[in-house]
């Protein structure tokens, strides 16, 4: 388990890299193939709890920082949880390797980076991840729903969670992360198109907009909620082909080279930017934005 605050001091970039100090590597390093979840403190303004999962791919000396390391992540294997899971609920931890022979919170709770038991990630991976469930608590009050071993789809079991065992293939699956990843930032964006401001739902309950990766999974576009935005069809495909692009403020840039700009304005909503997550933390990170503009965008 590896503690993140959206305002951390470290140079921290989830889905790439953890930096942590020198107490810490003889952990982190024993954390080297192996999946890790990410938890940010309930001490932080509405905190996410437990919010992600992602696999450790080496362990480098920082060399910009004397007696700092850092934990690559391995490319493609982080995931931000599409439920926030609680730290604990009346007095019950979802973490309960950090319970003493007391039954009292131990001291280990304090570290940045702690071992995690089989059963705990097991609770913490299914309650993440359960796209059954229709919302966990985003602060420190818990959760007092059953749980499930899994996360599911039309009611069928993707991976079954043994004991001692930890098994998570579907964490792998493109089609697994598709999935919650279009869950994961349509709720953010409240099923509106951030470039034209609508929010249309069909007969059938379900956003008609699109979940699009600001930097495409085939170049290395994690699947985190910064590297996300939700657009309606039109939107989502001006946008692939660099007709449209945004500034690192949200301004919504059309590209010189478009044959109708005139019409591509007309769908653009009225403030001329693009309408994000009122949390800063889930809005479109800088630097994706500018992979966007330097690799897609047709200035």
């Amino acid at each position: 388990m590896f503690i993140h605050r959206s305002d951390s001091i470290y140079d921290d970039s989830p889905a790439e890299r953890y930096q942590f100090p020198a107490q810490y590597r003889t952990r982190v390093e024993a954390c080297v193939g192996d999946w890790i979840v990410y938890y940010e403190p309930s001490k932080v303004r509405e905190t996410r709890g437990y919010f992600a999962v992602a696999k450790v791919q080496a362990v480098i000396q920082d060399p910009s920082a004397a007696n700092m390391f850092i934990a690559l992540i391995e490319p493609g294997t982080y995931l931000d949880f599409v439920n926030p899971v609680p730290f604990n609920h009346d007095g019950t931890l979802i973490e309960r390797g950090l319970l003493n022979e007391a039954g009292r919170i131990s001291g280990r709770a304090q570290s940045a980076v702690r071992p995690l038991s089989a059963e705990d990630f097991n609770r913490i991976l299914s309650l993440g991840l359960d796209e059954t469930v229709q919302e966990l608590p985003r602060i420190d009050t818990g959760y007092d729903k059953p749980v499930h071993d899994g996360f599911h789809e039309q009611g069928q079991q993707l991976f079954v969670f043994e004991e001692q065992r930890i098994r998570i293939p579907q964490l792998n699956s493109r089609v697994v992360r598709d999935r919650l990843f279009r869950r994961l930032v349509i709720t953010a964006y409240d099923k509106r198109c951030a470039i034209t401001g609508l929010k249309l739902i069909n007969g059938g309950g379900r956003a008609e907009v699109d979940a699009a990766h600001i930097r495409p999974v085939e170049h290395s576009g994690p699947d985190i909620l910064t590297n996300g935005i939700a657009l309606s069809g039109t939107a989502h495909w001006m946008f692939d082909r660099g007709l449209i692009a945004l500034s690192n403020d949200l301004d919504i840039l059309v590209s010189r080279q478009a044959n109708d700009p005139d019409s591509i304005h007309s769908l653009i909503n009225t403030t001329g930017k693009a309408i994000a997550p009122t949390r800063a933390a889930q809005r479109p990170h800088p630097r994706f934005l500018q992979w966007h503009r330097e690799n897609c965008f047709k200035h």
